[in-house]
C-alpha cells in the first residue's frame, strides 16, 4: 500500500494516467467506433491532468493572485463546455508533463545544495571514559575528543589536538586536493579524511558547523530575488489579467470562443516567470559547489557589473604572515640585539599584526622583555609605550614628528631604503632619540598576479590596492602583481572615502578585505568580498560574497560566473517573450491551435530551464591562470615582498 501511495505521489503518475486515457480514447473512437466512450475517456484524461491545475488556480485566487494555472483551467473548462474534448485533454496533459519535466530539471539545478546536504555527517566516534563510542553527529558534546579515521567524514568543526591526516575539503572550499592537517589546525564538518588519523577537539556541532551555515546560506540565497526577478513578478501580476481581458475581448468581437480559449493558453507567461529564478538557482548552486557563497540574486546581478576591484594588502594580496627581515642600528652605542630588544618591549602589548614577527625574532634570539606599563596606540602612525620608566616609540616618521623627536635624516633614509626593497620599516625611538629601524616582510601570494590578470580577463577595468602601508612598499606590491593603482598610507576611514569616490565616478566597486580594519569599506562597497571565510561564521553570514578558501582565483571565477548568469537571464527573457509574440501572431494569422500553443509553450519552458542548466557546468580558468602565473614569474619582481 505504501508503495502504491509513493507511486501515486510521484511527479510522473498524473501525466502517465492522463496520457494512457488519451490513447484509450483514440482507440475507442477511431479503431472501435465507440465515439461516446472515446469522448468520456478524453474528458477523464482532462480531469485527471487538470485536477491539480484547478486546485492550484483556486489556491492562487484565494491568495489574490491570478496565475498561469487559472489561464489553463479556464481554457480547459471552456473547451469541455464547447465539446472540444481533445483540446481540453491535450492542454491539461501537456501542462502536467511540463510541470513534471520542470520539477525534474529544477531539482538538477539545485544539485549543488543537495550535494552539500548529502555530505553532512551522520555519526561520530568519540572518546568517552577511555573507550571509543559511536554517537549521532549532533550528539557530540562541545570540547569532546572526536576520532577521525582514514576514509571517514569529519563529523564536527574542531581543532586537531593530535595526529596528522590529508583532508579533502572540497565540500567547503571547492578545492579537491587534500590539505595536510596536524596539531593546531582547524577541520570542518563534512570534509573527508583521505589518509592518516586525527584526534579533534569539537568546537562546532550540528547547526553551528561551517557546513550547516553554508547550507543555510545557499538555501536563503537561492530563494532571494534579484531585481530583474522582482520586476518580472510585478510584470506578471499585470500581464496575466491582461491576457484574460484580451481573450475575452477577442471572443466578444470575433464571436469565436475557440479563439478566446486559445489566446488564454498561448498567453501563459510560464517561461517568462521561471526564466530568472532558474538561472539564479543554477548560478548560486554552481558557485556554492566551487566554494563561493553569494548572498542572493541581487548580489549576483550586481557582481556582473563590477568594473573596479579594491583589495587590501595584508592577508589578501600577501599571506598575512610577516617575518622580521632587517634590524638597522642608528645609535653607535647600541648593538643589533639592543635595538631588537627595545622593539620587542614596545610591541609586547600590541595587537598589531606586525608585532608578532618582532616578538618571535626576539624570542628566537633569547632576548628578555616585559610588558610595558603604558600603551598608547597612535592610529596610522604606530604606538607609544612606557617601559621601565622610559618612553619608547615604534612606527613611521610621522610618529617621531608628533612627539617632537628630531631626525637628522638617517632614520628616514634607512626606512625609505628598506621600503624600496619591499619591506615594511618601523623606526624605534627611545626617549628623545631614534635608535634604529626594524623591517618586516610579508610573502606575496603565489596566485596574486594571476588573480589580477584573471580579473582583467573577466572584464574588470581597474584593480586598486588600498593599504595602510607606506607608498614604496605598496608600489613594490603593485609592480609584482600588475595592480593598476595604489593608494597607500590609508586609515580605515580613508579606505571608505576611496570606495565612495570610485562609486561617485560611476563605478561598481567590489572590496576585498579581512573584514576587520576594512569593515567600513566592505560595508559601503557595492559588493563586499570576504577571503578565506571557512573559519569565520561572521564572514559567511555577512559578506555579499564569501570565498571559503584562500584561493585568490576564486574572485575572478565568481565575477565570471555572475556575468554568465546574468547573460543567461537575459537570453531566457528573450526566449520567453519571442515565443509568446510568435504564438500570438500565429493565432491571429491562423494555424496555431490550443494544443499546438500549449506544446510550444511547454517547449519554451524547457528550453529556458535547459539554458540555465548550462551554468551547472564548471568553467575553470585553470589554464589561463597557469599561463598568467608563468608570465608573472618571468616579468614581475620576485614573490618575496611585503
Amino acid at each position: 500500500m505504501n508503495r502504491l501511495r509513493k507511486v501515486a505521489a510521484g511527479r510522473w503518475f498524473v501525466p502517465a494516467v492522463s496520457g494512457t486515457l488519451i490513447v484509450l480514447s483514440f482507440v475507442a473512437d477511431r479503431a472501435l467506433g465507440m465515439t461516446l466512450a472515446g469522448d468520456l475517456l478524453m474528458v477523464a484524461a482532462a480531469l485527471v491532468a487538470g485536477r491539480r491545475i484547478a486546485v492550484g488556480a483556486v489556491r492562487s485566487l484565494l491568495a489574490k493572485h491570478i496565475g498561469i494555472d487559472l489561464l489553463v483551467s479556464v481554457a480547459a473548462i471552456g473547451a469541455i463546455i464547447i465539446a472540444n474534448y481533445w483540446e481540453a485533454a491535450a492542454v491539461t496533459f501537456l501542462f502536467a508533463v511540463g510541470h513534471a519535466l520542470e520539477a525534474a530539471t529544477l531539482n538538477r539545478t539545485r544539485a549543488a545544495l543537495a550535494a552539500l546536504v548529502a555530505v553532512a555527517p551522520d555519526v561520530a566516534v568519540v572518546l568517552r571514559d577511555g573507550r571509543q563510542v559511536e554517537v549521532q553527529a549532533g550528539a557530540v558534546v562541545p570540547d569532546e575528543t572526536v576520532l577521525v579515521k582514514n576514509g571517514a567524514k569529519v563529523p564536527v568543526d574542531g581543532i586537531v589536538i593530535d595526529g596528522s591526516a590529508g583532508i579533502d575539503e572540497a565540500s567547503i572550499t571547492g578545492e579537491s586536493i587534500p590539505v595536510e592537517k596536524s596539531a593546531g589546525d582547524r577541520v570542518f564538518a563534512g570534509t573527508v579524511s583521505r589518509s592518516g588519523f586525527l584526534q579533534v577537539r569539537a568546537t562546532g556541532i550540528g547547526a553551528d558547523t561551517t557546513l550547516a551555515r553554508i547550507i543555510h546560506r545557499v538555501e536563503e540565497a537561492q530563494d532571494a530575488k534579484a531585481k530583474t526577478q522582482s520586476f518580472i513578478d510585478r510584470f506578471s501580476r499585470w500581464y496575466t489579467p491582461g491576457v484574460m481581458v484580451l481573450a475575452l475581448a477577442a471572443g466578444l468581437v470575433s464571436g469565436d470562443v475557440v479563439l478566446a480559449l486559445t489566446l488564454l493558453v498561448i498567453g501563459c507567461p510560464g517561461a517568462l516567470v521561471i526564466s530568472i529564478p532558474v538561472a539564479i538557482v543554477a548560478g548560486i548552486g554552481r558557485a556554492a559547489k566551487d566554494g563561493i557563497l553569494i548572498k542572493g540574486g541581487e548580489f549576483l546581478e550586481t557582481s556582473a557589473r563590477i568594473d573596479v576591484v579594491a583589495v587590501d594588502k595584508t592577508g589578501t594580496i600577501t599571506e598575512g604572515r610577516p617575518e622580521l627581515t632587517d634590524v638597522v642600528v642608528l645609535d653607535p652605542t647600541l648593538e643589533r640585539s639592543d635595538v631588537l630588544q627595545w622593539a620587542a618591549r614596545a610591541e609586547a602589548g600590541s595587537e598589531h599584526p606586525l608585532a608578532k614577527p618582532i616578538l618571535d625574532a626576539a624570542d628566537a634570539e633569547g632576548l628578555r622583555y616585559a610588558l610595558p606599563e603604558r600603551i598608547e596606540p597612535i592610529v596610522g602612525k604606530g604606538i607609544a609605550v612606557t617601559s621601565g620608566g622610559r618612553r619608547v616609540l615604534i612606527g613611521n616618521a610621522a610618529l617621531l614628528e608628533q612627539f617632537g623627536i628630531v631626525d637628522d635624516g638617517s632614520a628616514a633614509r634607512a626606512a625609505e631604503a628598506l621600503a624600496r626593497r619591499g619591506r615594511t620599516p618601523m623606526i624605534i625611538a627611545v626617549d628623545d632619540a631614534a635608535i634604529g629601524v626594524v623591517a618586516v616582510a610579508d610573502t606575496l601570494r603565489a596566485d596574486a598576479a594571476a588573480m589580477v590578470a584573471s580579473l582583467h580577463e573577466a572584464g574588470v577595468r581597474r584593480v586598486i590596492m588600498l593599504t595602510g602601508d607606506v607608498q614604496p612598499v605598496a608600489d613594490a606590491i603593485a609592480d609584482a602583481t600588475g595592480i593598476d593603482d595604489v593608494r597607500a598610507g590609508l586609515l580605515p576611514e580613508d579606505k571608505l572615502d576611496a570606495v565612495r569616490e570610485l562609486q561617485r565616478a560611476g563605478h561598481t566597486v567590489a572590496m576585498v578585505g579581512d573584514g576587520v580594519n576594512d569593515a567600513p569599506a566592505l560595508a559601503i562597497a557595492d559588493i563586499g568580498v570576504a577571503m578565506g571565510a571557512a573559519g569565520s561564521a561572521v564572514a559567511v553570514e555577512t559578506a555579499d560574497i564569501a570565498l571559503m578558501g584562500d584561493n585568490l582565483l576564486k574572485l575572478p571565477e565568481a565575477i565570471s560566473l555572475a556575468k554568465r548568469t546574468v547573460s543567461v537571464m537575459r537570453q531566457n527573457i528573450a526566449i520567453a517573450l519571442i515565443t509568446v509574440v510568435a504564438l500570438l501572431a500565429g493565432v491571429f494569422l491562423g494555424g496555431v491551435t490550443m494544443a499546438i500553443g500549449m506544446l510550444v509553450h511547454e517547449g519554451s519552458v524547457l528550453v529556458v530551464i535547459a539554458n540555465a542548466m548550462r551554468l551547472l557546468r564548471r568553467r575553470t580558468a585553470a589554464a589561463s591562470a597557469r599561463r598568467v602565473a608563468r608570465a608573472a614569474e618571468r616579468d614581475r619582481l620576485p614573490a618575496r615582498t611585503s
